[in-house]
């Protein structure tokens, strides 16, 4: 029996009221996408990020593929983390621009300046940096300044990192413009969605042009874009705005649970967790602790749930993309940090509603088959 899930989503009492009598209002009023409650939506996040614009769509994959194409990749280079989601280089892809991969920075698991600097040829237009599990790398600023030197915009992959910031700045506020993920998995959802951020005018303006058709207006079929039905709908909308609303709360409990972790792992002679920068706040949506010597993830998973009860998550990521064979084309050699911390880092359960015993029988199985 599970005792510890590796994720659960938490919805309390009063949210699944609150979101079942919007539902309720707009399937009577007949209009189920881009509507009022999709626009509150768009105004609520883009405060929360501080930033001037906010697009609600339909996944956090069609975010990042809507801000490259208003970007205008066809044709270019665009340097990629190698251990991020498929979603991230697959956009690009799609988009029409070609991936070059980037090894990982072990302090943050993101790109550093070093790292980018490998990556950077000819032909590359910019660079889309990943906030991995919710860590806002120290070295964003190092990044920026790079970009800027060099002539390159930096797009930020900000899925996993709803409320992380770093010195008083918040993910998706860094770049010319952030994505950012509401799958069920993440720190807040909205069942299905994504949102694009940014303080680009015309940016923005483009997003809300791909997003629905490439349509010029909501109210002219002419389509002046090539772009998708990546609409998100009223009743998404209304669960994202709920969760929110909720989500400092929901935060402090896996700040709460980290802590735990933290003081609980200084004894462990074989595990050691990825720090939080300083001037940082993370969101703990993956807890990624590394393990000093190479260990089989999956027997060692399966003992942790058959024997202690205690799920583990997924890693970011178990294989780097330069090793996916749908990536093989674009590989241009080994990147030897991502081959190494991917294979050897493992991720503790973390959720909204986690408790102290959660946590405290998690390090107690850890420490028997880890130590």
């Amino acid at each position: 029996m599970i005792k510890v899930p590796a994720a659960k989503i938490q919805f309390l009492p009063e949210d699944r009221q609150w979101i079942a009598d919007r539902i309720q209002e707009v399937l009577a009023s007949g209009q189920l996408t881009l509507g009022k409650y999709g626009a509150e939506f768009e105004k609520e996040f883009a405060g929360f990020c501080g930033v001037r614009h906010a697009v609600a769509v339909s996944s956090g994959t069609s975010s990042i593929e809507i801000i490259l194409r208003s970007i205008g990749i066809a044709g270019k280079k665009v340097i990629v983390p190698t251990n991020t989601f498929f979603a991230t280089a697959a956009a690009v892809v799609h988009a029409g621009g070609v991936p070059v991969f980037a090894d990982m920075d072990p302090e943050s698991f993101a790109v550093g300046p070093e790292t980018i600097l490998k990556a950077l040829t000819p032909g590359v237009a910019g660079i889309v940096v990943v906030h991995i599990g919710g860590i806002v790398s120290a070295r964003m600023p190092e990044i920026l300044k790079l970009a800027g030197e060099k002539g390159l915009w930096v797009v930020e992959d900000a899925a996993h990192a709803q409320g992380s910031s770093l010195d008083g700045i918040q993910a998706g506020a860094f770049g010319v413009a952030g994505s950012f993920s509401f799958y069920p998995t993440k720190v807040m959802t909205s069942g299905e969605g994504g949102m694009i951020v940014t303080s680009d005018e015309k940016l923005a303006a483009e997003a809300l042009v791909y997003r629905d058709q490439g349509k010029k207006s909501f109210y002219e079929n002419s389509h002046v874009r090539l772009g998708y039905n990546w609409r998100m709908s009223e009743p998404h909308a209304i669960i994202g705005l709920r969760h929110l609303g909720r989500i400092n709360a929901m935060i402090a409990d896996r700040q709460s649970a980290a802590a735990i972790y933290d003081e609980g792992l200084k004894g462990f002679k074989n595990l050691y967790p990825l720090s939080v920068p300083q001037g940082g706040i993370c969101n703990y949506y993956k807890y990624i602790a590394v393990l000093r010597e190479n260990r089989n993830r999956k027997e060692l998973k399966s003992l942790l749930r058959e024997k202690y009860g205690v799920a583990l998550a997924g890693e970011v990521y178990e294989d780097p993309l330069h090793k996916q064979p749908v990536f093989l084309e674009y590989a241009s050699g080994a990147l030897p940090v991502a081959e190494d911390l991917c294979a050897r880092h493992i991720c503790l359960p973390v959720f909204s509603g986690m408790t102290e015993d959660d946590a405290r029988l998690t390090l107690a199985a850890l420490e028997e088959t880890i130590g």
